[in-house]
């Protein structure tokens, strides 16, 4: 499989550019509606989050988990600091490393901690990433991860509505499979049910080890 590259970006209060890239692959865009832009007060280092000044509002999205059971986001992660990422199992790089990090930083908590985070995977890839193929991928990280699949264009509306950009894999004339999609994790408070921080692909496990246990307690990095 190979993946492409996306590059989409916002104004932001201060004229900083956030980019939406894709996982691996060549530069390019893609068509379509534009997300969401993501405003923040000051430049960030790339390994940190960004704290949004306007934060976003969690998708009303309703998928399928791996155990085939519907799955209400907004529903079931009510009230619980919330790490929401939209990815696909044959993503060579970045999916694997960005929840591989995650994995590891929330192995660090308390069991009481631990037992209030919610990681989401959402699949940009629904066709093959079924609940019986999803499910032994993120078991294989953290089988507290939570798996979703469904339809594309729900999902992809529930990425552009949080900045992230997702566009429907396709085949080329060499039968090799371009998938695009944002890097991003949106990482909801606990306090408000919103979206106040984004971790894009160049944050690091240390970091998340040590924002998610502030994050749990409702606090900003």
């Amino acid at each position: 499989m190979r993946t492409r590259t996306l590059i989409r970006t916002g104004l932001l209060s201060t004229a900083l550019a956030l980019a939406l890239a894709g996982c691996g692959g060549d530069g390019g865009s893609a068509e379509g509606e534009e997300s969401p832009a993501a405003e923040v007060s000051d430049a960030h280092a790339e390994d940190e989050g960004t704290v949004l000044d306007t934060p976003f509002e969690k998708p009303e999205l309703v998928l399928t988990d791996t155990e085939g059971q519907p799955y209400d986001l907004v529903e079931e992660t009510a009230g619980h600091p919330t790490l929401l990422y939209f990815g696909y199992t044959n993503c060579p790089d970045i999916c694997p490393l960005t929840m591989g990090n995650i994995a590891v930083a929330a192995s660090e908590l308390t069991p009481e901690q631990r037992a209030e985070l919610r990681v989401v995977f959402v699949t940009s890839d629904p066709e093959r990433d079924t609940p019986e193929s999803l499910g032994p991928w993120l078991d294989s990280l953290d089988p507290d991860f939570v798996g979703l699949t469904g339809d594309f264009d729900a999902i992809q509306a529930a990425a552009r509505s949080v900045g992230v950009a997702l566009e429907p894999a396709y085949e080329e004339e060499d039968g090799s499979i371009v998938s695009t999609h944002g890097t991003q994790v949106v990482a909801f408070s606990p306090a408000d049910d919103l979206g106040h921080v984004l971790y894009t692909e160049g944050v690091t496990v240390e970091t998340f080890e040590r924002d998610l246990p502030r994050l749990i307690e409702g606090e900003l990095p």
